[in-house]
């Protein structure tokens, strides 16, 4: 006689207030039992951007162990499952419902969680530290994204990461960011001996912050609709080139995934003069799905 396990799941949009915009994440709340094998079958049979995993934490100072996987790898840091689990978390009494402050146990390292507190509240993490790497040629990403080189603004596009490394290449206006395009090729052609998987981040200064779209072919990611883990990595990218709002040093927001159908608006707080004290990422979270996935027990 076969016998098999059930987990119980939830869906949620993240960095918007209404279902079906943002960016869907699933969160299995109790993943005790399934193995790391199991969990990359799980993400590629979901599908989404990502899927986290929350296990009980090996640190007292963090509330939970969350892994995170998208179809094809497993993450070191990511921006949109860390503020959809915290809501998960939050939202089943696993966070005592009502605090402010915590921390999640990521492969990153501890990532501090700030909660604005209200109907729906504004949840923030922590950036962790950031680090400007390799440049790209201009020319080279111009013609990766179908743009031409006039699209794209006279800065050198670079990698900079904060645990998920990501180029960034800054473009003229809304109407360039829309017209790129980008395929696996394209991406090897931008990071040339980079070996690790990228991310390709592209955007256009706004008056409140940033216009965006991302693409990442090599994590089973065709287009992401928020990515929250790039967004601090962006916030830094251009303050370094003198791109921030005029109107605010220490606020901007990033609008992304606009293209594709699925709008997201991803707050930056910029603490510190040029984040000396960290830049913290927030947004709200919309539930949508509960369900339960059936394994057999010989999986």
């Amino acid at each position: 006689m076969s016998t098999s396990n059930s987990y119980r799941y939830r869906v949620v949009d993240v960095f918007t207030e209404n279902p079906l915009l943002g960016n869907p994440l699933a969160v299995f709340p109790d993943a005790r039992g399934l193995t790391a094998v199991l969990m990359q079958k799980i993400a590629l049979e979901l599908n989404l951007s990502e899927t986290t995993f929350v296990f009980p934490s090996s640190r007292k100072d963090c509330a939970a162990n969350v892994r995170i996987f998208t179809p094809r790898y497993e993450m070191q840091f990511a921006g949109h499952p860390t503020i959809g689990t915290s809501f998960v978390l939050l939202d089943e009494g696993i966070v005592p419902k009502g605090t402010t402050l915590f921390q999640l146990e990521e492969k990153v390292g501890p990532v501090p969680i700030r909660v604005d507190p209200s109907p729906q509240p504004l949840i923030w993490l922590k950036t962790p530290p950031i680090t400007f790497e390799a440049l790209a040629d201009r020319a080279i990403c111009a013609k990766a994204l179908g743009l031409e080189l006039h699209d794209l603004l006279d800065i050198a596009p670079q990698l900079v990461t904060a645990g998920n490394p990501t180029f960034f290449i800054a473009v003229e206006n809304k109407e360039a960011v829309d017209r790129a395009w980008m395929d696996l090729s394209g991406v090897k052609a931008i990071k040339g001996s980079y070996a690790d998987p990228v991310c390709i981040f592209i955007f256009a200064p706004t008056p409140t912050g940033a216009y965006s779209r991302m693409f990442a072919q090599e994590y089973g990611i065709i287009e992401d609709p928020a990515t929250g883990s790039s967004t601090g990595p962006l916030a830094a990218y251009m303050m370094k080139h003198g791109l921030m709002p005029t109107t605010s040093e220490t606020r901007i927001i990033s609008e992304q995934g606009v293209k594709m159908g699925r709008r997201s608006v991803l707050h930056v707080q910029i603490n510190g003069e040029e984040g000396t004290e960290g830049i913290e990422v927030g947004g709200h979270v919309a539930p949508l799905v509960e369900a339960t996935m059936t394994l057999p027990s010989s999986t």
